[in-house]
């Protein structure tokens, strides 16, 4: 669910399960996050947004911080999740180069704009959520070097060096793409970036038993 379809409707007042009435506090304060920052951001704001009492914000965090993580882990797993999927969709090589490459767009691309919590935070200096956005950048590259390392029979360390190098790329250029308002379809950028790394990746031979 979006944060737009979780807070479309709320009358204040309205009583929520308790699960319910967290994601609807979630999806407004990711709004007001995205369109502000953390630092503009002010609980007013996404109790407002929330159609809640500040009291009942507070029920359910008890600061800004713990708000802003909250937040942060769901969309931290959200990519993980789509990075995993796209590896796991399919096992010709090049296929699963672009489904990966597409999860990166595609999580850019998403109307909430979540992406900006994780790659364009401005909160980074605070130990908690750095530690997140590393965290996330590096079990998504853990898990591209586990397929690179598979195929090619390269060592651990050099499968790593490689992923960290695809992902970043990755979500460096989605995130372009996104910006620059690009003319270029998100198909065809997938293509383009696809056509990138797979002739770099390509170069790598494959291990015997996929040879034979």
């Amino acid at each position: 669910m979006t944060a737009i379809e979780q807070t479309e409707a709320r009358p204040r007042g309205t009583r929520l399960p308790r699960r319910a009435r967290r994601n609807q506090l979630l999806g407004a304060a990711q709004e007001v996050f995205v369109a502000q920052g953390y630092h503009a951001a002010a609980m007013d704001d996404i109790a407002e947004r929330a159609g809640v009492s500040k009291p009942v914000l507070y029920q359910h965090f008890p600061g800004k911080l713990d708000l802003y993580l909250a937040l942060l882990d769901q969309h931290c797993e959200n990519l993980l999740r789509a990075v995993r999927t796209a590896l796991a969709s399919t096992n010709e090589n090049k296929q699963r180069v672009a489904a990966t490459m597409d999860a990166y767009f595609a999580y850019v691309e998403d109307e909430g704009g979540a992406f900006r919590l994780v790659f364009e935070s401005d909160l980074t200096n605070e130990p908690a959520v750095r530690e997140r956005v590393e965290r996330v950048s590096l079990e998504c590259a853990e898990a591209i070097s586990e397929v690179v390392a598979e195929d090619t029979g390269l060592s651990k360390d050099e499968a790593m060096l490689l992923a960290v190098g695809l992902g970043g790329v990755s979500q460096v250029v989605a995130r372009y793409w996104l910006s620059s308002e690009s003319t270029v379809p998100r198909e065809t950028a997938v293509q383009l970036l696809t056509s990138l790394a797979w002739r770099g990746i390509a170069g790598f031979p494959k291990v015997a038993h996929e040879q034979g």
